[in-house]
């Protein structure tokens, strides 16, 4: 990445990270033990991905007023993190790491950490409705952002992706299957991203485009995910190595192997540029969705 849109994408994270840590600076005495959890987990370090995608959007959708929406911007990190706290939990993959640190549950007691993961939920969606409550944001756009975020999350996104996961371990499965896998499990967050950033913006009549972007950036974000978990080590992804194989999980990988995957995350990504054509200044998005192309954490 250049160094000028390095130096936004950095702007960016450190905007981002100083919102995230306000959420919890308030500890009342008799719960704090579960804000110092839900802490813990936000403050683990991360790409800050979504939160990114949203600022992105908005900035190339012609929004001009970041720090007014950084706030609902980061509902989607609060979404992303209750899931990571959820996925780790010993009833679900039972992982005691998360970028590099024990899992959630393994630092603080596993309900407590369950209960962090239920309170960064119902945080992301009065963050949005206090941004309209306090006319940030109008009434309409609260609800839409509302309802493409809860439908990320619930039987048709995040949810049911997980279902799925579930469901299917110890079985072999279709790449189409996995592509519905996929779609629900990691890509409708990234897709509500990108969408959540263009409705901040205004610009309703790039939505289709938006998604489009996201479908093909989030499946090649899986694929490589699939591909580190194989090829990576633990000090690079800060959690267990080959972690889908031991619980026999499908993955791209398991499905067609390296070599195949690795043409199909080459191929989705010049599709998601190919998208990004449609947006002014999309500069500093076109090099990001190379670079995770690339990445190795």
């Amino acid at each position: 990445m250049n160094k000028s849109n390095k130096l936004i994408l950095d702007a960016y994270i450190e905007k981002i990270e100083q919102q995230l840590i306000s959420f919890t600076a308030d500890k009342p005495e008799l719960q704090g033990i579960v804000l110092e959890a839900m802490e813990y987990s936000l403050t683990a370090g991360g790409k800050r991905l979504r939160p990114v995608l949203v600022l992105e959007f908005y900035r190339m959708c012609g929004g001009k007023d970041l720090d007014s929406i950084l706030d609902v911007a980061c509902s989607v990190e609060l979404i992303h993190t209750y899931s990571l706290i959820h996925d780790d939990l010993p009833c679900m993959d039972n992982d005691d790491y998360r970028r590099g640190k024990p899992s959630c549950h393994k630092a603080f007691p596993e309900n407590i950490a369950l209960l962090a993961g239920d309170a960064l939920n119902t945080l992301a969606f009065e963050v949005i409705s206090n941004a309209a409550i306090e006319g940030r944001i109008s009434a309409k756009n609260a609800v839409m952002l509302i309802s493409v975020l809860a439908k990320a999350i619930g039987t048709e996104g995040m949810i049911g992706g997980q279902v799925i996961d579930l469901q299917t371990e110890n079985e072999t499965v279709d790449v189409e299957t996995l592509n519905t896998l996929q779609s629900c499990k990691t890509g409708a967050l990234i897709e509500a991203s990108c969408v959540m950033g263009v409705i901040l913006a205004g610009k309703f009549d790039m939505i289709p485009i938006a998604a489009d972007y996201a479908m093909t950036m989030g499946r090649a974000f899986q694929i490589v995910d699939d591909i580190l978990d194989v090829t990576g080590t633990f000090e690079e992804l800060g959690k267990p190595i080959g972690s889908d194989k031991e619980q026999n999980k499908n993955t791209y990988v398991t499905v067609m192997g390296i070599e195949k995957s690795k043409r199909m995350a080459r191929q989705l990504t010049v599709q998601a540029m190919a998208a990004l054509r449609y947006f002014e200044n999309n500069e500093l998005m076109q090099e990001l969705t190379g670079d995770l192309l690339e990445r190795r954490s």
